[in-house]
């Protein structure tokens, strides 16, 4: 495979696999290290792309191992204490009405365990298919269904929570 096959079968989902690693890893400067390092693994394993049936979903796992492994080496310990772009919830009645409440939403999804954070991620943000998901995340449809539902439910309750927050 040459470098302008590479590009073209690989970059276009380039911000998929950012927005995947920003979402596991939180911090925009990991984030962007992750999707290097995947890249670069794919590049490095080049001639092996055409075998895979989908190279994205490829791809995507490999962003999903590559952060779910810096979250839980030593060097990341603090990863999620010290990253630069953490926002501090200091008036939540105006960037709930600035931003529509999209901002709270992703936020909620943070707090989500690492299973459904991911599956709310490549579902409701990227639109994959659940059988894509449960090949990207090794998994089954009934599981990441239910992953799904379990995420939207506390999202939804924390939504609520929020909005009624000082009412009645």
């Amino acid at each position: 495979m040459e470098k302008t096959e590479f590009i073209t079968v690989i970059m276009p989902f380039k911000d998929k696999l950012y927005r995947l690693a920003k979402r596991i890893l939180v911090s925009k400067d990991e984030a962007e290290d992750a999707v290097q390092e995947v890249f670069l693994k794919l590049w490095n394993g080049k001639q092996n792309i055409e075998n895979y049936k989908n190279p994205e979903a490829f791809a995507i796992t490999m962003t999903k191992n590559y952060c779910l492994d810096r979250l839980k080496s030593k060097q990341a310990s603090n990863l999620k204490i010290v990253h630069s772009n953490y926002q501090t919830s200091e008036n939540i009645e105006k960037r709930i009405e600035a931003n529509d409440g999209v901002e709270m939403v992703f936020r909620i999804m943070e707090t989500l365990p690492e299973q459904q954070r991911i599956v709310l991620q490549l579902r409701d943000v990227e639109q994959f298919e659940f059988s894509e998901i449960a090949q990207m995340l090794d998994s089954n449809e009934t599981a990441i269904r239910v992953a799904l539902s379990r995420a939207r439910k506390a999202v939804r309750d924390e939504m609520i929570k929020n909005y009624k927050y000082g009412i009645g």
